[in-house]
This record gives C-alpha cells, structure tokens and sequence, in this order.
C-alpha cells in the first residue's frame, strides 16, 4: 500500500505543481541573495573569506532599529541561502523532481502508446453529423474511393478500408480512413527526457563539478586545483595585452595562454572574452585584469630572493592592493598603488611580521616608491626592494562541467520532443460510402488549424473530381 501511495503521489499534479512553486521560490532566493562562489566551497579559508565579505555586505541591515544583519547572515548560512543551487536540500529537490518525472513518464507512456497505436477506421453514423465542425457530404457519384485515395496519399496520408460495419444495419458501407503523423505524439517523450536529462545534468554539475578564478601575473604560472592534486594542471600567461583607444578606455585584453599537465605543454592559445580555451577537461575564460607591480627584491647578502610581478588584486580604502610574502622568510609584504599629488603613480610598501601564530601582525617597515626606485636596506629589514615597472595580471574563470554533455542532450532531446509534437500534429480523415453519397469528417490535435486544413483537402478533392462538397455552416 506505501509503494500504491507513492506513486500516486509521484504521478500527482499538485504535487509535480508543489515540486516546481518551492523550486522556483528557491531559484528566487539563489538570484536575489549573493552567492559565495564555488570555489570558495572547496576550501575553508576560502569559505570562510567569503562569509565575510557576506557579513560586511549584510550586517548593517536594520529593521525597525534593530540590527539584525549578523543574526540574518548566520540563519542564512544555515539555511544553505548562500550557496542555494549546491546546497544538500536543493539536490534533494532536483532529485525528486527527476524521480518524478521518470514516474509520471512510465506512467503515462502505455496510455499514450494505446492511444496512438489504436485505430478505428469504421464510425457510427453520429461521428459523420453535418452539424459538428470538420464535415462535409457529397453526392454518392462525386467521388470514387481511389480518386480519394489518390488526395489523401497527395497530402501524406497513410489509409485504411474498412467495409460494413458492427451492426446488421450497416452492411454496404465502406471506410476510408487517412491518417498521417500517427506516432509523433510519442515525441512527447523526447521532451521528457530532455527534461531528465537537463536536471540530471544540473546535478551532475553541481556535485562533481569545479570551478575557480584564477589571476596569473605575465610570466607566472599558477596550479588550476589545489596543491597535492593528482595530475594537476597548471596554466602560464606567457604574455597579457590590453590595448587603450586614444580617450583612454580599452579597446580589448587578451591572454597568450598555455596549459601544462605533469610538466609538458597541453595546450597554448590567445583567449578573449568569449572566446575560451578547452583544455585536459577545463574550459579558461578570459574574465578580467587588473594591475600589477614589478618588484626585484635581494636579501640582507645581496642575493636575488624575487623577481616578478605582485598582483594588486585586492582593495585598500578603494586602491589596488596587493600581498606576499618575501620568499625565505616571515616577512610579509603589503603593497598599495596610488597618486602622488602631481599625479604620478606610487607604490607603498608596508613590511609586516608576525612572530606568534596568536598574535597581530606588527609593522616593521613603511615606505614608498616611484617608478625605478629601491629601498635603503636599512629602512626596509635589511632588504632592496626595487620596483621596476608597472605590469598587469590577467583573470580567468575555469570550469569543469562533467553535466555539460547531458545539458546538449537535453537540449537536442527537447528541442526534438517541441519540433515533432508542434510542427508534424496528428490528423485523420474518415470517408463513409453508401448508396445515399459520401460523409466526410476531421480530427486534428490542438495545434492544427483543422478547418484550414479540411478546407484544403475539399478544395484538392473538388479540382480533382470537378464536384464541390456540402458544408453546413457552423452557427
């Protein structure tokens, strides 16, 4: 009796309805709140940096004086409102709803097969009443059963004959019946599957999926997965160029990109916006840039300990700001790019240690450079730091859809299903002979325009046989 329950639960409309209304209040929820992205999800320092970015967005709401942006953060932390379309609720939705589908798809696929696959090619004398629309009558010399053969097979028709009928009564009538297009209605079940497979493929994404933004100054390289990844790729920017237009604004950026996999090249290509790399499984978008600084750094001896760019892709009080740490020591370095009052650019530098774990970092150094400059080592711990130009970075969106394939197969599965149901709908023609003349009848489905189409077929029949049938005007 609980299985009974179930599926008539699963083959319910109003639940089907239910499933799609908390579906869809819950793609609300995941537009209108921000998302953490995906690849903070992988990581908790990561999570944990976009939780706060969430509580300096949120915390400041209040309602009626009370301050109820921290409390909301955390409820909807909770809630999984932050990451709605990954959360183990909303999967569990999906996958109900996919259940469902595949349920009410069994269930109504005998129906709909016994319904396209019945015919009945003799009527009762009711079916053929001039009163109901798509019917005609014609005088029994009009028309000959093949020269109506001969029209219906002209408009794709497939027939059948029957003679006489069930009842003694009906002896001498025969039936011709066209009918063409019989099994498309079937093609609903592409759709079906078009569906299945499209929330399948949501799943799939969402569950084995990866994704990340990566930003990779000119001539660095940087790991696509996390450190200690088995057969890790990483990708290099071989160069990054982002032309201006003479007022200034930029006309294009692009990326010479290159891929590697266990050290040997995969893949290199010039990405643009919209116009991606594919590689060992990834797609890289090119997304966006931003600026960089060029430090050359020497230890306390004198030895080459950096060289390369620093990305500044944070913000400071609304400047580019960037962090590292001094290769072979605790130092860190906090760099700030901005405009002297003359307008010329400068990049300050803020040296800062951290001796316990437990403790705040302290500053050990604060100074600024122009274009070309190095530190005095004895203002900066003992180390030159020379900046030796402005550069750039360049920022990529890297995906790995494992649902991507599912997701064209749905949509060729739907776009099938919607061509074959609403471009080839079923039509069928009835024809009955006896001594008094000839009845004709139409039915089409819903989508046909069947008095234009039993019109046609009276125009062919009457350029053929010369004779015009009989229409009763419908009040």
């Amino acid at each position: 009796m609980a299985g009974v329950a179930a599926w008539r639960t699963l083959t319910s409309v109003r639940f089907a309805v239910l499933q799609i209304i908390v579906l869809a209040v819950a793609g609300l929820i995941g537009t209108m709140v921000r998302q953490v992205p995906s690849f903070a999800l992988k990581s908790p320092a990561d999570y944990a940096r976009a939780m706060a970015d969430e509580h300096a967005r949120y915390d400041p709401i209040t309602i009626l004086g009370l301050n109820v942006g921290p409390g909301l953060v955390n409820l909807f932390d909770t809630l999984g409102f932050f990451r709605i379309f990954s959360a183990p609720w909303f999967t569990v939705l999906m996958t109900l709803l996919v259940i469902s589908i595949v349920v009410c798809t069994i269930d109504r696929t005998p129906r709909l097969w016994r319904g396209v696959r019945h015919v009945r090619v003799e009527q009762p004398p009711a079916f053929f009443d001039p009163r109901l629309p798509q019917r005609a009558h014609l005088p029994a010399d009009a028309v000959s059963q093949e020269e109506l053969a001969a029209v219906l097979r002209g408009r794709r028709f497939r027939l059948r004959r029957a003679v006489g009928g069930p009842a003694a009564d009906r002896d001498g009538e025969t039936f011709v019946m066209g009918d063409r297009n019989q099994y498309f209605k079937m093609a609903t079940l592409f759709t079906h599957l078009g569906l299945i497979l499209f929330l399948t493929g949501g799943l799939v994404t969402g569950a084995f999926g990866y994704e990340t933004v990566l930003f990779v100054g000119e001539g660095q390289t940087a790991p696509v997965q996390p450190v200690g990844t088995p057969h890790n790729l990483l990708v290099k920017n071989h160069r990054f160029e982002a032309p201006t237009r003479p007022n200034g604004t930029f006309a294009d950026f692009w990326t010479d990109l290159a891929v590697y996999r266990d050290g040997a090249e995969i893949a290199r290509k010039t990405i643009r916006v919209n116009d991606p790399l594919s590689a060992g499984g990834f797609v890289f978008h090119q997304n966006t840039f931003g600026p960089a600084a060029a430090l050359e750094i020497r230890d306390p001896s004198g030895e080459l300990v950096w060289t390369g760019p620093v990305l500044l892709s944070g913000k400071l009080l609304e400047l580019p700001q960037g962090f590292m740490t001094i290769p072979g020591s605790d130092l860190g370095l906090l760099a700030l790019l901005f405009r002297d009052e003359s307008g010329q650019a400068v990049l300050g530098l803020q040296g800062l240690a951290q001796p316990d774990p437990s403790a705040e970092s302290r500053t050990v150094f604060l100074t600024r450079l122009a274009v070309g400059q190095a530190t005095d080592p004895a203002a900066t711990a003992g180390y030159r730091i020379r900046w030796t130009g402005a550069d750039a970075f360049t920022g990529m969106v890297v995906k790995n859809d494992p649902g991507q394939g599912l997701i064209w197969l749905a949509y060729l599965s739907l776009m099938a299903g919607l061509v074959l149901t609403f471009y080839f709908p079923r039509r069928r023609v009835w024809a009955r002979f006896t001594d008094e003349g000839v009845d004709l009848a139409m039915a089409a489905d819903r989508y046909v325009d069947a008095r234009r189409e039993f019109s046609g077929l009276l125009d062919d029949l009457a350029a053929r046989t010369g004779h015009r049938a009989e229409v009763r005007p419908i009040p």
